[in-house]
């Protein structure tokens, strides 16, 4: 991360500057949206490429964020299922394409 200072400690314009020290040790914080491989990010994150993680990636799907975990009657289960909409698609070319996805 780079900045630019007109005089030393102190940002061209303090209202521009979105990266702050995060609360929780080793952290930063950006407000807004942030893109890899991309200046157009539509999302808070938006990675165009691969991405190696070396750690855990914590999702609220994740078994390790949830408690009371019991099993169900799976014939209700089924029932739910059949009442669900079931879809085929294909992406969109121009999406395909920024996204590097071949088999559309």
């Amino acid at each position: 991360i780079s900045f630019q200072a007109s005089n030393p400690g102190q940002f061209e314009n303090d209202s521009d500057v979105l990266w702050q020290r995060g609360h929780a040790p080793e952290s930063i914080a950006y407000h807004g949206r942030v893109g890899i491989n991309t200046d157009t990010p539509d999302e808070a994150l938006v990675v165009c490429g691969n991405a190696t993680v070396m750690g855990r990636v914590m999702h609220p799907s994740d078994s390790r964020a949830k408690q009371n975990i019991r099993e169900v009657d799976t014939n209700e289960q089924l029932r739910r299922i059949t009442q669900m909409r079931l879809v085929e698609y294909d992406y969109k070319p121009e999406f395909a394409s920024v996204m590097g996805i071949k088999d559309t």
